[in-house]
Order: structure tokens, then sequence, then C-alpha cells
């Protein structure tokens, strides 16, 4: 049997994950199914589209729902480390300066499951985080991103 893979994620990210859950699981599974229902009354399945969207729904939400699952049950929760301040990890917000002459940014690195860079949270799979984790604040690091190789000076990590 395969390992399966860990979802790192901060005790916020697994409780919006349950509730996530708990909505697919007991509304919008029964919406999809009422759909479906409906659709079933206007007559031969065959010719349907309004059935065929409501399966193709069903499909994804019940798809979501497994995915979602898998992530909670293969769940490991970021603590911070406060044993080093100063150094990048999961968990902690940094915030650093593209050089030589770049504005601030600040992001929090999560896992993988509840990065959403609109929020400022980026994934430790990222081409920034992997290169920003396990420095400290003054260090100057390099990031190979898709885009060519910058340098960024790190001033902050809360």
């Amino acid at each position: 049997m395969a390992v399966e893979k860990s979802y790192y994620m901060t005790l916020e990210g697994k409780e919006k994950l349950e509730q996530e859950l708990l909505y697919l699981k007991t509304e919008r599974r029964q919406e999809v199914v009422e759909r479906i229902k409906v659709a079933r009354d206007f007559g031969d399945l065959s010719e349907n589209s309004e059935y065929d969207a409501a399966k193709d729904e069903q499909a994804f939400v019940e798809s979501r729902i497994a995915q979602v699952e898998k992530m909670i049950r293969n769940a490991v929760i970021i603590e911070n480390d406060n044993q080093n301040p100063d150094v990048v990890s999961l968990g902690k917000s940094v915030t650093f300066v593209e050089l030589p002459d770049g504005e601030e940014e600040t992001y929090t690195i999560v896992g993988s499951a509840e990065a959403d860079p609109f929020e400022g949270k980026i994934s430790n799979d990222s081409p920034m985080a992997k290169s920003l984790l396990g420095h400290e604040i003054g260090e100057e690091v390099s990031v190979v991103t898709p885009g060519g190789e910058i340098q960024v000076k790190i001033l902050k990590v809360e």
C-alpha cells in the first residue's frame, strides 16, 4: 500500500476543512439529490441535459468529499517554533523585500491545503517558501521562480 501524502496545515485550516466537509455532506449533497429528482421528472434520461448536469455535479461533490476527508485524515498540524523566533518555518509570517529596490511583501507559509496567495498565505511547496524556509532575519536569499532568479532580504519573521 502506498504511503499517503501528509497535508500540513494550521489548526484554523483544519477547522475550515471540517466545516466544508460538514456543509458538503449535510447541505450540498442533499441539494444535488433534489436536482437529480427534479431532472428525472423531465422524462427520457438519454436526452436529458438537466439530469446529466446534476449527475456531473454529484460526481464533483462526492469527489470533493473524498478529497477533504483524505486531507483531514492525513493532516499534520503546524505548530509555531518558539525555539527559533527569527527563523522562517511553517506557520510563520515572513516579511521580505525584493532586492535591490522592491516593495515589502508579507506572506504566511502554510501547507498546500490552505494556501491562498490572495489572503497572503503561500504553500510550503512554492518556490518562494522553499527558498525562505530555514533562513533568518537579515539574510539575503536567492529564490528561483518561473520568471527567473530573484534576491530577497528577510526583514521580519512572526
